[in-house]
């Protein structure tokens, strides 16, 4: 039986451009990891839907962490323009809160 634990999570919708795909998950990925390290993102999950649309679930231990203002490093910077760049159109976001932690491994 697994435990659960609350957190926040944000379930983002982009459609990209298809020429820029592979850019956009390269970047999701790296920018993942970077929010991680800096400003205490649980990581993410990103998907390609059959309706064209991607689906990216970010996850983060409070609403606090997520709103916070967490100093990034200057790379983060050029990684939000390459996925800004491949976005066609933003969908607005969907805020889940509480949810059972779906990205970190059971302690």
């Amino acid at each position: 039986m697994t435990a659960e634990k609350t957190g926040f999570a944000v379930l983002y919708r982009f459609r990209i451009r298809p020429e820029m795909e592979a850019a956009f998950t390269d970047a999701w990925a790296a920018l993942t990891e970077l929010i991680r390290d800096h400003r205490g993102g649980r990581g993410s999950r990103l998907h390609r839907g059959d309706d064209g649309l991607f689906y990216a679930y970010a996850q983060w231990p409070d609403r606090a962490a997520w709103e916070a203002d967490g100093s990034m490093p200057p790379e983060a910077e050029l990684l939000g323009r390459t996925m800004a760049e491949a976005i066609v159109e933003r969908l607005p976001a969907i805020e889940l809160t509480p949810i059972a932690d779906l990205l970190l491994p059971e302690k």
